[in-house]
């Protein structure tokens, strides 16, 4: 059977659209030049958690957050990008998500 020449159609044109301006106002700098310099957000549920936020470049994690009871989804955001940069300018991690370590007893 002979197949039939399919006619290549070109990439639809995307549905979301934002002005230029929205994106320099940007409230989230610290999570934008994270992205713009290679790093990542992932915002999602990690079993048993129904929503974390985390941010980390290839080599370090920055910030894990976990999205208390009543908090907005922006609001969020706004506390991982201001944990992004207490991450970068103090070398803190905060980490809302794992077990603190147990405290070993010195004699």
């Amino acid at each position: 059977m002979e197949s039939r020449k399919r006619i290549r159609r070109g990439i639809a044109p995307s549905r979301v659209a934002s002005s230029p301006a929205s994106v320099e106002s940007l409230p989230l700098a610290n999570i934008a030049a994270l992205i713009d310099t290679g790093g990542q957000i992932t915002l999602g549920a990690l079993d048993p958690i129904k929503c974390v936020a985390i941010a980390n470049t290839d080599y370090n994690c920055l910030a894990m957050l976990q999205r208390r009871p009543g908090e907005s989804l922006q609001q969020l955001l706004h506390r991982l990008d201001a944990a992004i940069n207490l991450a970068l300018t103090e070398e803190k991690l905060i980490d809302e998500i794992n077990p603190p370590p147990p405290k070993i007893k010195r004699r």
